[in-house]
């Protein structure tokens, strides 16, 4: 069997996707089921897990490209293909050394939808150029806007070791974000993406209509891959690294499972697949560590060795309380909740009555990856 297919690997742009012919997870659905039932959503997910995929989606919806969803789950749902204006502002980029490339980062973002939408004199901050491109959108299509932001809290987490520019950056978002709730009415949909909710940004604080959906178990499978889909979308795949390991079909779909199934995000039983390690594997017919490949944030690194952090004890239970588990606080120095959020711990079990989840390491990449790459990295102990 030599049958090649063009997998995803790092693809993030669905137009792109979808016209060059590349295998697709439908996740269509969800975005029918957000665009219909709410308005203004966050969601959660660690890094390379199809949130900027997820977002591109929405993207193409909301602008009414009908043709790239034919033969998807939503061309059977969705009866009225509206085009509305759509800004999409994307923060992941790598840097924010100093307050020149935060505002930098802002202007680019900004400045392409003013070439499109126009722009006044007095809109000199960041807040007033996102609210007046808001309200120019609005009165020019006659269709209320909709915001899609990308790793909203980027800059935030890239700058934890640097206090003092972190609160400056954390000061300016809090009044960038708020327009968002001000806006509502020119508002159509709006969908922020993160690892990460920080208390302090008015996006958790002062924009409290905001709807959390990452430990909805309505969405707990739109990004990631389950086993059917798997099973579905990359059988051929499968049989193909099955040929070349010289291993049956089942016990490749077995060492998936214990290398890169396991996530949770919400207290649904089934678990899911990280897709950039199992498109990678497909891809090279050959099991490695991909995800943690790509590199653990170095700021969490010194964080947890400075605290005195003791990594062994990842491979015991951890609890948390369920309202601590996606509101990262960085004056409490209390990492596990962070490091559920970048994917290194995951939902193991959930406790009713004390309200509080049970975590451990998702799968073995995760677990000997942690255990073997990052712990020779802390300062042994006399």
């Amino acid at each position: 069997m030599n049958t090649m297919r063009k997998l995803p690997i790092g693809i993030q742009d669905f137009e792109y996707l979808r016209t060059n012919n590349f295998v697709y997870v439908d996740k269509t659905q969800y975005v029918y089921q957000l665009a219909h039932y709410g308005k203004p959503y966050f969601l959660g997910r660690p890094r390379r897990f199809g949130k900027s995929l997820f977002l591109s989606t929405l993207k193409a919806y909301f602008e009414g490209n009908k043709e790239l969803f034919e033969g998807l789950k939503i061309a059977e749902l969705e009866k009225e293909w509206v085009k509305y204006p759509v800004i999409y502002l994307d923060f992941n980029v790598d840097g924010y050394l100093n307050i020149d490339f935060f505002n930098q980062a802002l202007n680019t973002n900004l400045s392409t939808h003013e070439e499109k939408w126009g722009k006044v004199e007095n809109e000199i901050t960041p807040a007033s150029r996102l609210r007046g491109l808001i309200r120019r959108a609005y009165e020019k299509t006659g269709q209320r806007a909709v915001v899609l932001i990308d790793e909203y809290d980027k800059p935030l987490i890239s700058t934890m070791e640097t206090p003092a520019l972190n609160e400056e950056i954390r000061t300016m978002l809090k009044g960038f974000y708020g327009v968002l709730k001000a806006e509502d009415a020119n508002l159509r949909f709006v969908f922020l993406t993160g690892v990460t909710k920080f208390s302090q940004v008015s996006v958790f604080s002062d924009l409290n209509q905001l709807k959390d959906i990452s430990l909805s178990e309505q969405y707990a499978e739109i990004c990631g891959i389950t086993v059917q889909e798997l099973k579905d979308n990359f059988g051929i795949e499968l049989l193909q690294i099955a040929e070349k390991q010289n291993l049956s079909y089942e016990q490749i779909l077995e060492e998936m499972k214990k290398r890169y199934d396991g996530y949770h995000f919400s207290t649904n039983p089934e678990g899911l697949y990280n897709p950039f390690s199992v498109l990678n594997t497909l891809n090279d017919f050959t099991f490695r560590y991909y995800w943690f490949a790509t590199g653990t944030p170095t700021f969490l690194v010194q964080h947890l060795a400075n605290t005195g952090f003791e990594i062994p004890i990842l491979e015991n239970s951890i609890t948390i309380a369920a309202n601590s588990l996606m509101d990262y606080r960085a004056e409490n120095e209390d990492y596990i909740p962070l490091l559920y959020q970048s994917g290194y711990l995951t939902i193991k079990n959930y406790d009713r009555e004390l309200d509080e989840y049970t975590l451990g390491f998702p799968n073995e990449e995760v677990k000997y990856g942690f255990l073997n790459e990052l712990l020779p990295q802390f300062p042994k102990k006399c």
